[in-house]
């Protein structure tokens, strides 16, 4: 058996003295597994980070085997973002929740391209944010990055592939597009202002960013509210419902993030 396919790194655990077991996110083999054999050398440990993209070979004898990786890189998204240690949070918690929730050998076309599209914002080159630490009137207030908006969007996405997807379009109590507001905790859909009023303190908070209405710009705080609404349905949907803890990478990203 052999197949050959592009990959991100999800994780690489050693195994015995000099070999590691690694795990890639592909779009045509989804999470899989392959011993690499010299995989704890120096040499291989840069291409087997977090979120490298590489071109795999996987070989078996037969397929249901753990069979064997031979890897190439193809860009090192971990290397971009070394220096930045928020950034590289937010990559070790998306490659984390990858490995943690995807069944394994199922494909995920989709999520693997929202993925590497994700990863592509947390690379991009950007200037200091415009609004850090300037003050409008007697509110100061402080611009999230574009990272940080894909980093929420692509959560929902996952979410989406999980089967717990959230319908933001509308108004669950009225059918309104306006005024959204809140999110409910038992259908992940969208409640507005008027009609979660009675129910606020048991809804969740709908960032305005994502909004179909959304003002564009974005606050750090928009941030936090949004990994609060995901985080609340990965843990409660996912992981909760298979008695399982979400990664604590992600937990690591959510508390600095708030710092």
């Amino acid at each position: 058996m052999e197949w050959r396919d592009q990959g991100l790194v999800l994780s690489a655990r050693k195994y015995g003295e000099t070999a590691v077991i690694a795990s890639l996110l592909s779009p045509e083999r989804g999470r899989h597994l392959g011993l690499i054999r010299g995989g704890q050398s120096r040499r291989r440990q840069g291409a087997l980070q977090p979120g490298n993209l590489v071109d795999a070979v996987w070989r078996a004898r037969l397929e249901a085997h753990l069979g064997t990786y031979t890897l190439e890189p193809v860009h090192d998204f971990a290397a971009r973002v070394l220096e930045d240690p928020l950034r590289l949070k937010g990559l070790a918690a998306a490659m984390a929740l990858l490995d943690a929730s995807l069944a394994e050998r199922e494909a995920h076309a989709a999520v693997f391209h929202d993925t590497l599209a994700f990863l592509r914002a947390l690379e991009a080159v950007e200037m200091p944010p415009s609004g850090r630490g300037a003050v409008s009137d007697t509110v100061a207030v402080t611009r999230a990055p574009d990272w940080a908006v894909a980093y929420v969007r692509w959560e929902l996405s996952l979410l989406d592939c999980l089967g717990f997807g959230l319908d933001l379009s509308c108004c669950a109590a009225t059918g309104a597009v306006d005024d959204l507001i809140y999110v409910s905790p038992r259908s992940g859909r969208a409640v507005s202002a008027g009609a979660g009023a009675p129910y606020k303190e048991k809804l969740l908070a709908l960032p305005a960013f994502l909004r179909a209405d959304s003002p564009g710009r974005v606050q750090e705080s928009d941030i936090a509210a949004g990994l609060r609404l995901t985080g609340y349905f990965l843990a409660h949907h996912h992981f909760g419902g298979e008695g399982r803890a979400m990664p604590a990478s992600r937990a690591r990203f959510v508390d600095a993030f708030s710092d």
